[in-house]
């Protein structure tokens, strides 16, 4: 059940308890003891009631009940589900009903690593038990392919076909021990051999494109691309979209890019061709008219389509990320020849232990690789190079982590740089990296399509990584934010991050939760937090010839808006203001109250404590904690404790609430509770005038308090005595003490430099206002004026006749 859980964050992240539940629900083993398949089909083995297949047998019965469970009407026993259309809920699905209703107990790990139903059942005979991820296979030839040498199952099976054993058949124990790594080698070679059968070509027409193929279009890059070719080109883009009917993919494409915060208009369309096709099928699943059509046609192909699955294996990513991408290399070699631009990723440098990441140094060595994903990556790199020598211009774009816009904080939930700052941001803990090879989207997709519009670019090799951040860099972001992160070596807070999921499971931490408990994801996350800094002088260069934006640190400024997105989709937990404190110092103030219509003559006195739980708090909402006592003998013989309180620097930005002469500078707002338990409300204003006492009216506090739920009652003015301001709210200001002398520092200087300027502002706004009425020469303004000075002579002459 847990598994099904998963399953369901994997795809598509957290959708509330109740469809978590339902999915629970509807696959939940029945509550009395496991009812086995008819006896007259499946006979029990003889000891533990497992039933005994044979191999064929078995692969043609998951075939059968994947046919039932996934609504997929033809598929035989070497049809990658994943490639059939099957998603990660219908791969745990798939689990439940294989050992509720057939007895074979594999695990979602199995069926990431191969979904080929023939290598399923290969693996629940061969070795029931899990099996670990090899490190490095000795093996240097070509390995011996036991499921690709036996005779193909072509058997199908469509919706509602059952085919089960007749006779109680024992395991077959000459197969082969399975060895997922020597076949994946294989795999790539024979794929990287399908370059060789592309035909010749010689180099494109070195002009920007007109019409331009972009596959990948509905992801979170490939649409980010496409609105910059709109923006930054005048090609008219031909986006390869899966669906049945145009209409159908239209809908999707407007559905990805709107999930992104990205428009779909009039506008858009009118420069938009949305093909139906798909990448893992010959000739993208195109007509014979089509396909020659964009032969002819198109000028420019770029491939941003990708399988990023971090937990499925080679097999079953090659047909999207390796045969798809010949598939678009075959289009740009055929017929009039065009520049292909490939999307790839810094994956292919993921091997542990790799000495430098530069734009022209060799890659990984495919057999240090584990992870399926990198694998593919890197086949697909391969076989382009061998197209490169058959006259393909292919240029390599590589990104590293694709992090958040940095203006509309659109972010993809299912990229590990994501994943990692929310594990960073709830528990307050980080790996030990190396460097965080990450660029936000809105960069990375500007260079890449400025590089597709510009010829000389074309065929190179660029690193789309940005400036990438240091630990140090990150950790001083997260506790100048008031996060006080703590750092562990790479296993000790693998260990710590998997415990604290088992022990408190949190929904929206399970998608990396998943992906650290698979071993090949352990290796990529590992690969990527331990790898060196991607280098890219090729790109800088491109970059200032072109007078991009240059690469910068992904700070914490530009990762804002995308933490306020994660913040409310509950992947990141920021600062808050029962956290301990960032910054804090102390305000006293005195003065006098009394009844609300009548004269101020009691005495009474503030001992406040004003904090900050982070710079984002200001920057953001431009408020301060408050904490503390009132003294106040008209309210309560005792002091009065703040239960809660907060102060609004300049709230609504300084505007009156009508038009007057004081501009507010400061609003506090308390909840008090006396010794007795009675509530009470108090409320003030630090207001500014066209005056130039600003350091009275900066301490000087005009308040308002009464019972809780009554109107006030009591009214007076307090006011910070000037012995006290600089002692208590300069010198005396605190931070905390976790942070290095240096942060401290830094973080002192930031609030004053803050709250000076605010208060600056506050106190020039009614001078400038006051300017402004001086300076107006509209006609009623002048009439207005005329009849000020009017009744001034008039004035002046009563008072001379009253003199006389």
């Amino acid at each position: 059940m847990d598994r099904q859980h998963e399953g369901e964050l994997i795809e598509s992240g957290p959708r509330g308890s109740a469809a978590i539940a339902g999915l629970l629900a509807r696959f939940q083993p029945p509550p009395s003891p496991r009812q086995s398949v008819d006896s007259t089909n499946a006979p029990q083995g003889p000891v533990s009631g497992t039933p005994a297949w044979g191999l064929e047998q078995l692969a043609k019965a998951i075939v059968s009940k994947a046919a039932a469970l996934l609504d997929i009407k033809e598929i035989d026993t070497e049809t990658d589900l994943f490639d059939a259309g099957a998603t990660s809920v219908d791969a745990v699905r798939l689990v439940a009903v294989l050992d509720r209703e057939l007895n074979v107990r594999l695990s979602l790990d199995d069926v990431f690593a191969d979904a080929r139903p023939r290598r399923l059942a290969q693996r629940w005979l061969g070795s029931p038990t899990k099996r670990p991820l090899p490190e490095a296979p000795a093996a240097t030839g070509a390995p011996e392919l036991p499921v690709a040498s036996a005779p193909s199952a072509t058997t199908t099976a469509s919706q509602g076909t059952d085919i089960m054993p007749t006779e109680t058949v024992t395991p077959d124990e000459t197969l082969p021990v399975l060895d997922d790594h020597a076949e994946d080698l294989a795999l790539i070679m024979a794929d990287l051999a399908r370059a060789d059968q592309l035909p010749w070509c010689g180099d494109p027409e070195p002009v920007p494109p007109r019409r331009v193929l972009l596959t990948g279009v509905t992801g979170f890059l490939g649409g980010h691309m496409l609105l910059d070719l709109l923006r930054h080109s005048d090609a008219h883009v031909v986006c390869l979209v899966r669906g049945d009917t145009v209409q159908d993919a239209e809908r999707r494409l407007a559905e990805g890019l709107a999930g992104f915060s990205l428009p779909w208009s009039a506008e858009i369309r009118r420069r938009v061709t949305v093909l139906p096709g798909d990448l893992r099928r010959p000739r993208l699943g195109l007509t014979d008219e089509q396909w020659e059509l964009l032969t002819n046609e198109l000028d420019s192909v770029v491939s941003v389509a990708a399988a990023v699955d971090f937990l499925r294996g080679y097999p079953s990513l090659r047909r999207t990320n390796v045969l798809g991408v010949l598939t678009l290399a075959e289009l740009a070699m055929t017929g009039r020849p065009k520049p292909l631009h490939h999307i790839s990723s810094i994956a292919v440098f993921n091997e542990i232990g790799i000495a430098s990441m530069g734009e022209d140094d060799p890659v990984a060595h495919v057999d240090q690789l584990t992870a399926g994903y990198d694998k593919s990556k890197w086949a697909a790199e391969a076989a382009l190079r061998r197209a490169r020598d058959r006259g393909l211009k292919a240029t390599f774009l590589r990104p590293g982590g694709i992090v958040g816009h940095t203006r509309t904080g659109a972010y993809n939930p299912h990229d590990i740089n994501t994943g990692l700052f929310s594990a960073i941001s709830r528990y307050r803990v980080a790996p030990k990296i190396n460097y965080s090879n990450s660029a936000p989207v809105d960069w990375v997709s500007r260079v890449a399509t400025a590089v597709i519009c510009e010829p000389s670019g074309w065929g190179q090799n660029y690193h789309l990584t940005g400036r990438p951040d240091t630990l140090t860099e990150m950790v001083r972001d997260q506790e100048l934010g008031g996060l006080n992160v703590r750092v562990m070596a790479w296993d000790v807070w693998l260990k710590d991050f998997l415990a604290r999921c088992e022990s408190d499971p949190v929904p929206e931490l399970e998608f990396m939760a998943r992906v650290l408990r698979n071993p090949a994801g352990q290796k990529i996350v590992e690969a990527s937090v331990t790898a060196p800094m991607a280098t890219g002088e090729r790109t800088e260069a491109f970059v200032a010839r072109h007078k991009l934006p240059p690469p910068t640190r992904y700070d914490a400024q530009a990762r804002l808006k995308s933490y306020e997105r994660m913040a409310r989709d509950g992947l990141v937990i920021l600062p808050h203001r029962d956290d301990p404190p960032h910054l804090w110092f102390r305000e006293t103030m005195r003065g006098k109250v009394g009844p609300a219509d009548g004269k101020p003559d009691t005495h009474c006195s503030f001992a406040l404590t004003l904090s900050i739980a982070s710079m984002y708090q200001l920057v953001q909402h431009r408020t301060i904690d408050v904490r503390g006592t009132v003294s106040c003998s008209l309210l309560h013989p005792d002091p009065l404790t703040v239960d809660d309180g907060e102060i609004w620097v300049r709230p609504h930005e300084g505007v009156p609430h009508r038009h007057g002469l004081d501009h507010p500078l400061l609003r506090y707002r308390l909840a008090l509770r006396d010794s007795d338990g009675n509530g009470w409300w108090l409320e003030g204003w630090k207001t500014a005038r066209a005056r130039f006492d600003y350091m009275k009216q900066a301490r000087t506090l005009t308040i308002r308090a009464g019972r809780e739920g009554e109107p006030a009652s009591l009214a007076g003015t307090m006011r910070v005595p000037k012995k006290s301001y600089k002692r208590e709210q300069i010198d005396g200001i605190r931070v905390n003490p976790n942070l290095s002398m240096r942060e401290q520092r830094i973080a002192k200087l930031a609030w004053l430099t803050w709250f000076s300027a605010q208060l600056g502002q506050g106190l020039l706004e009614p001078t400038l206002r006051a300017g402004a009425e001086l300076l107006d020469l509209r006609p009623d303004a002048i009439d207005l004026d005329k009849d000020r000075y009017q009744a001034k002579l008039k004035q002046w002459e009563k008072d001379r006749k009253h003199l006389r």
